[in-house]
């Protein structure tokens, strides 16, 4: 008997957009929105990946995630703490979503792609090339800038500007230090 590939829900592909999100940067939501243009659904997955110190938590992340995508119908925001692929099989997805800002990305991928597919050769990556406006973005620059007071907001959603100046006034009013 030959095996039919998965396809996701009976409504069509399920891709999955796998990250730390910490915190979701314009470049992400430019990868999601373009993602979720492409896709019957598409899983924004929260990695939970114990051996980091996230700044928000998984369940923050995930929060934010879902304020910054309630206008996209076909996105739904989830997290794992398992591999990838035993997550993607627990959903029915069969594509993973990674978007590339540079060729240092590129090989980093390229070997996260070949290994998922040595696990599982039903899942394909493909990889989204960024918005050149935001190839020099990261979740880290954003943490950092925000963390002395700079100004993030062409950086990221509204909603993660707020979050993290509540998070780091929290850390200044902690430290009794003066921003």
């Amino acid at each position: 008997m030959e095996a039919t590939p998965t396809t996701g829900s009976p409504g069509g592909r399920v891709a999955v957009y796998p990250g730390s999100f910490d915190p979701v940067t314009c470049g992400h939501l430019d990868i999601i929105r373009r993602a979720a243009k492409q896709f019957d659904h598409l899983i924004v997955a929260v990695l939970n990946n114990t051996s980091k110190k996230p700044l928000f938590s998984v369940e923050e992340r995930k929060q934010l995630l879902t304020e910054v995508t309630q206008d996209l119908p076909n996105v739904t925001v989830d997290s794992f703490r398992d591999l990838l692929v035993h997550f993607m099989k627990s959903r029915q997805a069969d594509v993973i979503v990674r978007g590339i800002r540079s060729v240092t990305d590129f090989e980093y991928e390229i070997q996260m792609a070949s290994t998922n597919h040595q696990l599982d050769g039903d899942i394909e990556t493909i990889f989204m090339m960024t918005n050149p406006k935001y190839s020099y973005l990261s979740s880290s620059i954003v943490k950092e800038i925000a963390m002395f007071h700079g100004n993030v907001q062409d950086l990221v959603p509204p909603e993660v500007q707020r979050a993290l100046i509540a998070k780091f006034s929290e850390g200044t009013r902690a430290n009794g230090s003066q921003g």
